[in-house]
């Protein structure tokens, strides 16, 4: 019985080789494109080794301050600190800053713009603009460790151009002018109000139509001005950061608290504060009224309690603040709301109108034991409880005439002004 002839392989023909080399050929081309169509490929991080060292706070404002560095940082709109890092974001970078020297410690870059840069929770969140059919938005937000550097969380958001980034050390809002979002400390979304791109479950919003003027946050509630078609006054209305339906955490169901509608078609919601000890509300909000330069308080049910008369030129609220946030600075005693000409300080526990300082140019910070707020030509010392001016220190800033908004980090004192971030000494 003679022997089978071998078995002929499938590939030793020509057109097989071939085939096999041309199926190799775009599995390889296909992997190069994810590659280069990648995020990983599409970003340049890098880190820092260690934390840098706590630098302490002078105990008092020294006698005059002087310009150590400064960084182009078009992204953040305050400056973005710690206390012991300061971090800057222009263009698609994001760089973590020695404190003394302005030198980078590390560098997070995309091939995407920067929309926004700030700081809830002590880390970097930083959001990266895209393009769609539909049109641009914030729509990547990522999360660094603001000491090192490195990339902690990351996800994809509905953001519209211009957003700002507002926390109350819990939660971060996302500022819109029809959509507002929420996201907690490890960048799940818990709330979206407004006009949600893709509706999962109709008639969950409750004024989906709606624009909004400002936004405020503090400890789990948003407070909103809108305004509403078919109404000829703007609303206001206070909602969670969370819900909760039938035992289930929901994003796209707000929980209202209440909403109200004013008598003003030119409010500004200025800040919101808890009152865990009051045996009365729960929490109470300011809103600003342009048109008639006064100050509303509101408690949790949506009731005015309180009305004040502010001391403002006619000018000072006509429009709505850049991101929809009113610029102000917030302590333990008080929130000091800067209008852009004063500084109006309001009691931390009631809202009320403690006093106003004229001349101020932005919003303050505490340091070296007392509230410091820019004025033209330099700094204001200023006696946090009676608003008395201690003492002024000259500052050159080199022409520069616009907003400015004041940090601390150790002894260095930070200036945002426009697209740069200046630090004195």
């Amino acid at each position: 019985m003679g022997k089978n002839p071998a078995r002929r392989s499938p590939w030793t023909r020509p057109r097989d080789r071939v085939v096999a080399a041309l199926i190799v050929i775009a599995v390889v081309a296909a992997g190069l494109l994810v590659w280069l169509a990648s995020e990983s490929r599409a970003t340049r991080s890098v880190t820092a080794a260690t934390d840098p060292g706590v630098l302490h706070a002078p105990a008092e404002v020294p006698e005059r301050f002087d310009e150590i560095w400064r960084a182009p940082s078009d992204a953040t709109p305050t400056p973005v600190t710690d206390g012991a890092s300061v971090v800057t974001g222009d263009g698609g970078t994001v760089t973590g800053r020695d404190l003394e020297s302005g030198r980078p410690r590390w560098t997070y870059q995309r091939d995407l713009d920067l929309c926004t840069v700030a700081d809830p929770w002590s880390t970097v969140v930083a959001m990266y603009q895209t393009h769609a059919l539909a049109g641009g938005w914030c729509s990547e937000i990522t999360q660094l460790d603001m000491g090192t550097g490195e990339r902690t969380a990351q996800r994809n958001a509905n953001a519209e151009l211009g957003t700002r980034l507002i926390d109350d050390g819990n939660h971060a809002v996302t500022t819109g002018r029809k959509l507002l979002n929420v996201w907690s400390s490890d960048l799940i979304n818990t709330m979206e109000y407004g006009k949600v791109p893709a509706v999962v479950e109709p008639d969950r919003q409750p004024r989906p139509g709606c624009e909004y003027g400002s936004v405020t946050v503090s400890a789990g509630r948003v407070g909103v001005i809108e305004r509403c078609g078919g109404e000829d006054a703007d609303r206001l209305s206070v909602l969670g950061t969370t819900n909760t339906v039938d035992g289930e955490s929901v994003t796209d169901q707000p929980e209202v608290f209440f909403s109200t509608l004013l008598d003003s078609e030119n409010a500004k919601v200025v800040a919101l504060v808890d009152r865990p000890e009051s045996s009365g509300s729960d929490f109470l909000v300011a809103v600003a009224y342009g048109d008639s330069k006064r100050l509303a308080v509101y408690d949790s049910d949506g009731r005015e309690i309180a009305r004040y008369s502010l001391d403002l030129p006619a000018a000072a609220l006509t429009s709505d603040p850049d991101g929809g946030v009113e610029p102000a600075a917030r302590t333990d005693a008080g929130v000091y709301w800067s209008t852009g000409a004063s500084t109006i300080a309001l009691d931390a526990a009631d809202l009320r109108p403690r006093w106003t300082l004229h001349g101020t140019i932005g919003t303050g910070t505490l340091f070296g034991g007392s509230l410091v707020l820019p004025i033209q030509g330099g700094l204001a010392v200023v006696d946090e409880e009676s608003g008395e001016v201690e003492r002024r220190l000259p500052v050159d800033r080199g022409g520069f005439d616009g907003p400015i908004s004041l940090d601390a980090a150790g002894p260095v004192l930070l200036e945002q002004r426009g697209d740069t971030l200046v630090a004195l000494r």
